[in-house]
């Protein structure tokens, strides 16, 4: 036996054939001519180097050998049924795998998303990557990544970018803090103060520095911090000021107030950016559609600026 000259289509003759038990019957649910399926099972017997084929009381029955390579190719043609089930589940989005990388403000409201995703399509496996805004740059060059989340999207040749979601800016101070009082904060109010900052590049810190520049400020005194939980603790402790996205501020913020800081709060918005020289996944496609779906159910819906579709459709 000359296992190499054994083809998948072979084995699906064989199997037709002796399932319908006849080879008219085979040829006419296989789409074939009967010579053809002749000449395809007599290659098949002569592989084997046994008879495949008997004349039985109802049509054409398998030999003892036909018997145990029935049992191989309904095996074998099985397990490619199976493969092209699982085909058309990959193509829709449900099984798979994709990786999203966020900004670190981000991971407050994605997991809202990532849930109800993950529920409905247990079967794709989804890596979350976690870090600042150049750490992000860094593998968006890289293209370790297939989504990436920005509050500022990278002004690159192959991004592709999607508003999803308002990110306001909020400026906080301590309940106690004299500013706390007032009805509107003026920048000049805000001269003398210290700021608790994040790092340098950080989209947040790179917007409130665009305003004080439009206000023609200088910070007096500033704090530079890891983490936007760092700084919320470091303002509830007294430590200054600061500037936060509202969305990692908790619905019941104690010891912390919003201050009514005047053309506050700073606009911005997140984004989902993919790469357009990069094949996206299928599973990375079904993901964005049912975010473009779901995004007002599972998000705050004041906060929903869903330009999703526009994205998918460049993608094509």
């Amino acid at each position: 036996m000359n296992l190499r000259h054994l083809t998948f289509r072979l084995l699906e003759v064989f199997v037709a054939t002796v399932r319908t038990g006849s080879v008219t019957a085979a040829a006419r649910q296989l789409h074939l001519t009967q010579p053809t399926v002749s000449q395809q099972l007599k290659r098949l017997a002569e592989a084997v180097g046994e008879p495949l084929l008997q004349p039985g009381v109802a049509g054409l029955e398998p030999t003892e050998a036909g018997s145990e390579l029935y049992r191989a190719a309904l095996d074998v043609t099985g397990r490619f049924d199976d493969f092209q089930d699982y085909l058309a589940e990959l193509r829709g989005g449900q099984r798979g795998r994709f990786s999203i990388a966020l900004v670190n403000t981000a991971q407050y409201v994605l997991p809202c998303l990532l849930g109800p995703y993950s529920r409905d399509f247990p079967d794709v496996d989804v890596t979350v990557q976690i870090g600042n805004r150049q750490q992000l740059l860094s593998r968006f060059e890289r293209q370790l990544d297939d989504i990436y989340v920005f509050s500022h999207p990278p002004s690159l040749e192959h991004a592709l970018a999607a508003r999803f979601l308002r990110n306001p800016l909020v400026m906080i101070a301590p309940e106690s803090h004299a500013l706390a009082s007032l009805d509107e904060v003026r920048s000049a109010d805000l001269s003398a103060e210290r700021f608790l900052l994040r790092e340098p590049g950080s989209a947040t810190r790179m917007l409130f520095e665009s305003w004080l520049q439009g206000q023609g400020m200088q910070l007096s005194g500033a704090l530079q911090m890891a983490s936007n939980e760092a700084i919320r603790v470091g303002v509830a402790s007294g430590m200054g000021l600061a500037v936060l996205s509202q969305h990692v501020l908790p619905a019941v913020h104690s010891g912390l107030v919003v201050l009514p800081v005047r053309e506050f709060p700073i606009d911005s918005h997140w984004h989902f950016i993919v790469r357009r020289d990069r094949r996206l996944p299928h599973a990375a496609r079904g993901f964005l559609q049912f975010a473009c779906a779901r995004v007002e159910h599972c998000l705050p819906e004041e906060f929903v600026c869903n330009e999703i579709a526009g994205l998918l459709e460049s993608l094509g």
